[in-house]
């Protein structure tokens, strides 16, 4: 089973914790954020931490929360913790009053075709933030 725990990333044991993870799931590429803006979750295997996400308040979206980063280390992959981190996300984002949650992703199908089922849809922003090539997702919160 998987246990998912919402983490407090100025504590250093969760920031390394964090960091191994990002550098295991994304290793390079991608420059790892910084851990202690926003609000961050680690999914443990047992004991074991085995994915991470992470929610800042977007720059670009108003009134939203940003999906920064959501990894899952490949032998956890298919259990349906991209998913589940992602539900988490969004829940945080309703306390905080967000009414959006926005996020993008650059060539990975996966993360893309799990924002559809949990019903983001595809926007164009008014300024792009990413590469030329990135898909750009929302999701109103209600």
């Amino acid at each position: 089973m998987y246990r998912i725990r919402e983490v407090d990333a100025g504590d250093d044991e969760y920031a390394d914790t964090l960091d191994e993870l990002h550098q295991l799931t994304f290793r390079d590429g991608a420059r790892p954020p910084d851990f202690e803006q926003g609000h961050w979750w680690i999914a443990f295997h047992r004991a074991e931490p085995v994915a991470f996400a992470g929610v800042v308040p977007s720059t670009h979206v108003a009134n939203a929360g940003y999906l920064c980063r959501v990894g899952v280390v490949a032998q956890h992959c298919g259990h349906g913790l991209q998913m589940r981190l992602t539900r988490a996300v969004e829940v945080r984002a309703r306390r905080v009053g967000w009414s959006t949650v926005v996020s993008d992703t650059t060539d990975n199908r996966i993360s893309a075709n799990n924002f559809i089922r949990l019903g983001y849809r595809l926007f164009e922003p008014a300024s792009p933030w990413a590469w030329p090539h990135t898909l750009y997702w929302r999701r109103e919160l209600t």
